[in-house]
């Protein structure tokens, strides 16, 4: 069906979140508009939009971030609206605002709803006049050195610093005592000016071995307000997120029910309309926190698809067009556990350093309750320019115990050559017996954990394994005639190892 008040949607976005967006809009009947940058050319969300227009240069700052260049774009190709998927633009209040000024429908946030929420010391202000629990910290941005060394004092080490427009763990500095406090605190500003246009620095009290964990929301423009239940994203490197699983396997029913209407509380104190998720530190005696809101749609949010069967993408496209929302809260149920790996171009053993270049072979894994949402195939190359998640494994199973079975068969379905990715650490957390147990917290990931994750897989160890001991059979006939003909075993060994490569 064609949604109503627009029927082209031009998607400010590249990758696999790209590819997401442009089925969901075919599905709705809606035609779509790709950009993108010069090494984005032969991407495949460019291939699968039904118009593509290019927008510059490979880097960011000259082609995605680049505002009035895809309002333009917009303008010129006839679309009546602008999904901005995550990252990029997507929480940039004055984009959106320039999308409605032009006339066209922004699938997102309302503008003032993104800057309530933009700011983290502006969220946590707000929070705490709706009554919402936020961590111990200041409400305000951090004026000199001294004043960091007060509130510190005050609160009692560890403390975290946060950059105030900050994500994606940028500006964020971890201390432990006044010793590196001042240091951390021009650091933190200094990444957070280079980062988001904004040194702007918070301090809030350390909470000692919590979990991440978020709740999804969605909002008509009606009044209705529904929670779609949590994930745990408390395994993460470098402060960001690179396994999440849903339901949280260790959140008691009357905690989940209290930080979902926290969440809701929180949603509707800005007027929120749209899909976002309000995040949580939960400590271990079942305390939780506010951290921040994130006005879109996030990275994980398929776990919590497979969950709920509602379609998030769609509902945002839905919400955007003016419908109110189609069911109640009393209609949803959390059915079964889901995993998300964010397959990642990078170095476990290096810290998770970026791994980019080119994809030689790229197969996927499948089969019942598996989805893969990728933007890559076998040719496409990894550029450096940009976050290096390349795919991200969703698998669904009744109970947590074959959800993880299932994903761990998956992976090893998975066939990625020419770089290197974080699909053996993934494995590797799935055995370990932490995790099993669904004991685990933000400082999973250690120095020591990372230590041995190898190169070849078990799997690829039968592999070989099988094809050496066929080799060996194909060659038995050529041994018997070897005196005779002259031929040699070696030769056509030679001949096999060119023909087949080891993966």
């Amino acid at each position: 069906m064609n949604l109503r008040p627009f029927k082209r949607v031009l998607v400010a976005n590249r990758g696999e979140i790209a590819v997401r967006l442009i089925r969901a809009c075919a599905e709705e009947g809606l035609e779509t508009v790709a950009v993108y940058s010069d090494v984005d050319r032969d991407a495949r969300h460019v291939r699968m939009a039904t118009y593509a227009v290019h927008i510059g240069p490979a880097p960011a700052a000259e082609s995605y971030l680049v505002s009035e260049r895809i309002l333009q774009v917009a303008r010129d190709t006839g679309a009546d609206a602008v999904h901005p998927g995550y990252g990029f633009l997507s929480e940039n209040a004055g984009f959106a605002q320039a999308v409605l000024d032009a006339g066209m429908v922004w699938i997102g946030a309302p503008p003032e709803s993104i800057i309530g929420m933009g700011s983290k010391t502006g969220s946590r202000q707000r929070m705490t006049a709706a009554g919402v629990p936020v961590v111990p910290g200041t409400l305000k941005a951090l004026r000199d050195e001294a004043e960091v060394l007060r509130v510190a004092t005050e609160i009692g080490f560890p403390v975290m610093l946060k950059a105030s427009a900050g994500g994606g763990g940028k500006g964020m500095r971890k201390v432990y005592d006044t010793d590196g406090l001042v240091s951390a605190f021009r650091s933190a500003r200094s990444e957070a000016k280079a980062s988001f246009g904004d040194d702007a620095v918070y301090l809030e009290k350390f909470v000692v071995n919590p979990r991440h964990v978020e709740i999804q929301v969605l909002a008509d423009g009606h009044g209705n307000t529904v929670h779609l239940f949590e994930r745990d994203c408390s395994i993460q490197r470098r402060n960001q997120k690179v396994i999440e699983e849903c339901p949280c396997p260790v959140l008691p029913e009357e905690t989940r029910q209290a930080m979902a209407s926290v969440a809701v509380q929180a949603t509707q104190a800005v007027n929120y309309v749209g899909a976002g998720t309000v995040e949580f530190l939960l400590g271990g005696d079942g305390s939780f926190y506010f951290l921040e809101m994130n006005t879109r749609l996030q990275v994980e949010h398929p776990i919590t698809e497979a969950i709920t069967g509602v379609d998030l993408a769609r509902a945002q496209l839905r919400l955007a067009a003016g419908e109110p929302l189609w069911f109640e809260q009393s209609d949803l149920k959390i059915n079964g556990h889901a995993i998300e790996c964010r397959v990642y171009a990078e170095d476990p053993q290096a810290n998770f350093s970026p791994a980019p270049g080119l994809i030689q072979d790229y197969q996927e894994p499948g089969g019942p309750f598996v989805r893969v949402d990728s933007g890559v195939s076998a040719g496409s190359e990894v550029p450096i320019y940009y976050d290096p998640m390349i795919a991200k494994l969703v698998v669904w199973g009744r109970t947590r115990k074959e959800c993880i079975e299932r994903t761990d068969r998956a992976l090893r379905e998975y066939r990625i050559t020419g770089i290197k990715t974080s699909i053996g650490f993934f494995r590797k957390v799935l055995r370990d017996e932490n995790f099993l147990a669904g004991e685990y917290t933000t400082g999973f990931i250690t120095a020591e954990f990372l230590e041995d994750l190898g190169e070849v897989r078990s799997d690829d160890v039968a592999c070989i394994a099988a094809a050496i001991a066929q080799l060996d059979q194909d060659l038995k006939p050529t041994r018997a005639a070897k005196s005779s003909t002259g031929g040699s075993t070696w030769k056509r060994a030679a001949t096999w190892r060119s023909t087949h490569r080891m993966r």
